[in-house]
Parts: structure tokens; C-alpha cells; sequence
């Protein structure tokens, strides 16, 4: 591995968000200016096909990333800030099973991200990021 991937390896390990290809480039150049934008999404394509990193459709119309997590964990998505919240929850887990084995399947792999608004805000935002 070149020294520009591993200070892409680096900086999405560092992540406690989930950045777009413009974020990491920032981060990782701001460590060594010789990394380029291309470089960046050579390596994430990469780190996707070698399963060391997840990308992610939040509805923001960027591809947000995350490295590949040891745990599995949903994401609730605030379509007013952005901001997204990993969350695990036994329950809806049950549920997913349950219902796959009702349709005849066992559940492989699943992917939950539900999207929403703080309770607080006085009326419910009618943009939706999937349509």
C-alpha cells in the first residue's frame, strides 16, 4: 500500500462521521499535499471492492463512506441537518428476520436507514431524500 492510501486509510479510520469523497480529500490532503481528489476516489473504490469499506446513499445526493463495520448497525438519517446516527437495536433485528422467514427466506444481509426530523421542530419537513 502507497503512503497516500495509507493516509486515506488513516483518515477514514479517524472518522467519526461519514464523509463524501470531498471531506476525505480535505482531511487527507491537509496531511500530505500531494494527495490529489483522484487518488482519493481511486482508493475508495478500492477499499469498496475489498469489502474494508462501506459507501452509503444517504439521499444527499453524495456518497458517504464508513469503514467496514465489525458490528452490524443502522443509520437514522436528520433531513434537516444531515447529521447521521448509528444505532443497533435488537427488536427491529428480530423483525427483519421474521419477516424474511414468513416470505420464505433466510436473511443474509440487510441494510436499514430510516430518515426523519427532531421531535422538537414544530412541523415535519415534506422533503424526503429518497423522492
Amino acid at each position: 500500500m502507497t503512503e497516500q492510501r495509507r493516509v486515506i486509510a488513516r483518515v477514514l479510520s479517524d472518522a467519526t462521521d461519514h464523509p463524501d469523497v470531498e471531506t476525505v480529500y480535505e482531511r487527507a490532503s491537509a496531511i500530505d499535499k500531494r494527495i490529489g481528489l483522484a487518488t482519493v476516489y481511486r482508493t475508495l473504490r478500492l477499499f469498496e471492492e475489498a469489502s474494508i469499506l462501506e459507501r452509503h446513499d444517504f439521499g444527499d445526493g453524495r456518497a458517504r463512506y464508513e469503514e467496514a463495520p465489525d458490528e452490524h448497525h443502522d443509520h437514522l438519517i436528520d433531513v434537516q441537518s444531515g447529521r447521521v446516527i448509528e444505532f443497533k437495536n435488537a427488536a427491529i433485528e428480530a423483525l427483519q428476520t421474521k419477516v424474511a422467514e414468513e416470505l420464505g427466506f433466510r436473511l443474509v444481509d440487510h441494510r436499514l436507514e430510516l430518515y426523519g426530523v427532531p421531535l422538537g421542530d414544530a412541523a415535519p419537513s415534506s422533503r424526503h431524500p429518497k423522492g
